[in-house]
């Protein structure tokens, strides 16, 4: 009879214990998470045999055309969640305002934000989707509030994500590194398969969505048309791009083949008074800190994405993050661009 492996909770109350730091409490929260992560798993699986499919009439706070598995998701998370006694208040992208604790449940000392559905466009088609978490400690003894959860990235004690794909992975962090655990269905646990995964140095590979090329502005459109020009450019190599339609499933790629995600900042978002398209909260600061503790960096183009003090509960962001050489690259033809100016 072969090992089960090293599970989800085993491995935090290890890490815990690496750290001189008894974190039952912790355990027990990202236990609800992994519970969360494991009824979507079977969502997703089922698809249409779940009824889960299609549009749901609606958009959300975004102004996003909510499909009706956005909608489950963020049911299913905040089922999963309120009631362990761990958390102060949740929010999610799918919600105007922050979801408080019922006072029936007791609250506790984290706060957690996510997003319930990363890449739902790819639900229709079988394709990529994943939930990305966030989770910050709530100091206050007062009632949590919108203000709580405007906390710069750095100042988060876990992050990670969950892809729903080929085979459902937990990818986390709590600021040792970070660690993959593949869903073992035939147990109903998460079975640590990635013990510490770094971001390759070397890459030949790019995401980013070229149907915006033509809003570009000059900092991506150099770095792309130089990995486009192969073995005869300047990089002297070919590049492939890559593009999986949801953030989760590029920066799994990314963190373990190499690469840069971009999401920039473009002359469509300018002229629209955006100031970027990722979220901050929900995906900007949880996949940056993953990115960080796997080597590499996340940066917005003019400042490092961790270390942005949020506004704003939805607060939208650039994001450029992968291999550090790539995305210091793309920073260098920032500055370089900007002293033109």
């Amino acid at each position: 009879m072969s090992e089960l492996g090293t599970t989800l909770t085993q491995y935090i109350i290890e890490q815990g214990r690496a750290q001189n730091n008894s974190r039952g409490a912790f355990t027990a929260l990202l236990n609800d998470v992994a519970t969360a992560c494991k009824r979507l798993s079977n969502l997703v699986r089922l698809g249409e045999l779940a009824g889960v499919l299609g549009a749901a009439g609606q958009e959300n706070v975004q102004g996003e055309e909510q499909k009706k598995l956005d909608i489950i998701a963020n049911e299913v998370f905040i089922e999963s969640m309120e009631r362990s006694g761990l958390l102060a208040a949740i929010a999610s992208e799918e919600m105007d305002e922050h979801y408080p604790i019922p006072g029936r449940y007791p609250r506790g000392d984290y706060l957690l934000a996510f997003d319930p559905l990363d890449g739902s466009s790819n639900i229709d088609v079988n394709g990529a989707t994943g939930t990305i978490f966030s989770i910050t400690r709530h100091t206050d003894s007062s009632a949590p509030t919108d203000a709580d959860f405007l906390q710069a990235g750095n100042k988060q004690v876990c992050a990670g994500y969950c892809l729903y794909s080929s085979a459902s992975m937990l990818v986390i962090t709590t600021g040792h590194g970070v660690a993959g655990f593949t869903l073992d269905n035939s147990v109903g646990e998460f079975i640590l398969t990635h013990p510490d995964i770094k971001v390759p140095k070397e890459t030949s590979e790019y995401a980013i969505n070229s149907s915006y090329s033509r809003h570009w502005l000059a900092p991506e459109k150099r770095y792309v048309e130089e990995c486009n020009a192969g073995v005869d450019g300047p990089r002297e190599r070919n590049f492939n791009m890559r593009w999986a339609g949801a953030m989760v499933g590029d920066i799994h790629r990314i963190l373990c083949r190499g690469g840069i995600f971009m999401y920039p900042m473009d002359a469509k978002l300018e002229a629209a008074g955006k100031e970027g398209k990722l979220r901050l909260l929900y995906e900007a600061n949880p996949m940056g800190m993953l990115i960080e503790q796997a080597g590499g960096l996340a940066h917005t183009g003019t400042q490092r994405i961790l270390d942005i003090e949020p506004t704003s509960l939805h607060q939208r962001v650039p994001v450029i993050m992968g291999s550090a050489d790539e995305v210091e690259r793309v920073v260098r033809y920032h500055e370089e661009a900007s002293a033109k100016q």
